[in-house]
């Protein structure tokens, strides 16, 4: 992948320049801040949803725009290869939760709990059915996202302006989870808010509204669940 990321940092470089390189007066053999394995590494701490790029760039102090940068070109070049890194079970929004997972292996209480959210006999489907679906669903989510984003500035992003800040307290599939729950009638959005602890009825509610049209465009709306 290394000649791909290569040439996606120098395609970057030539947008930003509008046109061709002149030739370097500094140290033009001055090594790039992070490799290609660790630049691989980020990339898919960020796509499996491990953490949001704020938090990678606090860690490495480093800027967000840095982050977002490296982020986006080995993402293409991943996508360029086919590869879906899937979706990661534990979540992080501290860098003390992040390191006290690496320290001690004990998973988060979050994970149990969406753990136990997506069994199969809630869903109605298998996790491995569960997780295509996400996979299914993210791109139209992130153009959801955007197009949101978009009418609050009221204009395009401007060149140079991060993204990737995760806006949700849900990633990807714990949206797809919540969403399928309630859509299949098993519960409230009071008993999903219990449930989670820290994500509030009326934001629940806003995941709901955002994953039904995905599903009815799709023809992908659950069945009735036969317990309430």
């Amino acid at each position: 992948m290394a000649p791909l990321q290569a040439a996606r940092s120098q395609e970057r470089y030539s947008e930003q320049r509008g046109g061709r390189a002149r030739r370097a007066t500094g140290n033009q053999r001055a090594k790039p801040l992070f490799d290609d394995a660790t630049r691989v590494m980020l990339a898919l701490l960020y796509q499996r949803q491990v953490c949001s790029m704020k938090l990678l760039a606090d860690m490495l102090e480093v800027t967000p725009t840095c982050i977002g940068h490296l982020v986006a070109e080995t993402r293409r070049v991943l996508e360029d290869h086919g590869h879906q890194p899937g979706y990661a079970s534990s979540r992080f929004t501290t860098a003390d939760a992040l390191m006290s997972f690496l320290d001690t292996a004990k998973i988060p209480p979050r994970t149990r709990i969406m753990e136990s959210l997506s069994h199969p006999r809630l869903t109605g489907m298998s996790r491995a059915e569960l997780d295509e679906l996400t996979r299914h669903l993210a791109p139209r989510q992130a153009a959801q996202v955007e197009r949101a984003f978009y009418q609050r500035r009221g204009t395009e992003r401007q060149p140079g302006s991060r993204g990737g800040v995760f806006p949700q307290k849900l990633g990807d599939r714990e949206r797809v989870v919540v969403a399928v729950l309630y859509l299949r009638k098993l519960c409230t959005l009071d008993v999903l808010a219990d449930a989670l602890g820290d994500v509030s009825r009326s934001s629940i509610g806003n995941f709901v509204r955002e994953i039904r049209p995905l599903l009815t465009e799709g023809g992908l709306l659950p069945p009735p669940a036969t317990t309430r």
